[in-house]
């Protein structure tokens, strides 16, 4: 056996030789490389991203007139699990993101208390958005018309994700996206709806909350449907 091996490293070596004497100074081997695999949200990003584009400096309606920034949405392009709000604050609008005020605080709070698979969420692992994009004046209801010129984002946004669940917050969001004004959310609260195969939970919106402390538990107990239905633990 250490014949055979002996034999092996002096054709070896008398191989390197060879190619060192014609002034070759590395081998031409080629190295196969296994591609990273692609998240599965990698492909819905890039979507996303060119919704963005597609939006622009939007102008489609008044809200444009006053706002600083547009506040499209953030979050994983693949997430199980979106959160819909009605329109941008003060800080919202500052920062160009979505629930990063004192309410937004308090849906951070509730979404790291949630479990899915035995594993925490956090902010990252969800998408969060808006019906409208823009701030309205002194955090006022977004009117119908502004409604009507936004609400094509967001279902392009719920259709490029599709995630498994969307946690409507407030009212405003869940008669929009039902398309039912008739809905109010002290009633809907807690029970499924759906939204194109999707299954959707209205709960309280979390600036109702920061008024109304004593209703957490309300929303809690429509965190924990939506864990249930997401195979989570609670």
């Amino acid at each position: 056996m250490e014949d055979s091996q002996s034999k092996i490293y002096d054709e070896l070596r008398a191989a390197l030789q060879f190619y060192q004497a014609l002034g070759v100074e590395a081998l031409p081997v080629l190295l196969q490389t296994v591609p990273d695999r692609p998240r599965e949200g990698s492909g819905k990003a890039e979507l996303l991203a060119q919704l963005r584009e597609e939006i622009g400096d939007c102008k489609r309606c008044k809200l444009s007139e006053g706002r600083k920034n547009i506040v499209f949405g953030e979050g994983d392009g693949g997430a199980l699990l979106m959160f819909i709000g009605e329109g941008p604050g003060r800080e919202e609008d500052i920062q160009g993101r979505p629930f990063v005020g004192d309410a937004g605080l308090l849906l951070t709070k509730l979404i790291e208390k949630m479990s899915v698979a035995e594993k925490n969420l956090t902010r990252a692992d969800v998408y969060i958005a808006n019906v409208v994009k823009c701030r309205p004046p002194m955090n006022r209801d977004p009117e119908e018309d502004e409604i009507a010129s936004c609400r094509g984002f967001i279902e392009r946004q719920i259709e490029i994700i599709r995630p498994e669940i969307i946690v409507t917050l407030g009212r405003i969001a869940l008669q929009t996206l039902l398309k039912r004004p008739e809905l109010r959310i002290t009633a809907a609260r807690g029970n499924f709806f759906e939204y194109r195969g999707i299954p959707v939970m209205p709960t309280f919106h979390p600036a109702y909350l920061l008024r109304n402390p004593k209703d957490k538990w309300l929303t809690w107990s429509d965190a924990q449907k939506v864990m249930e239905r997401l195979g989570g633990h609670d």
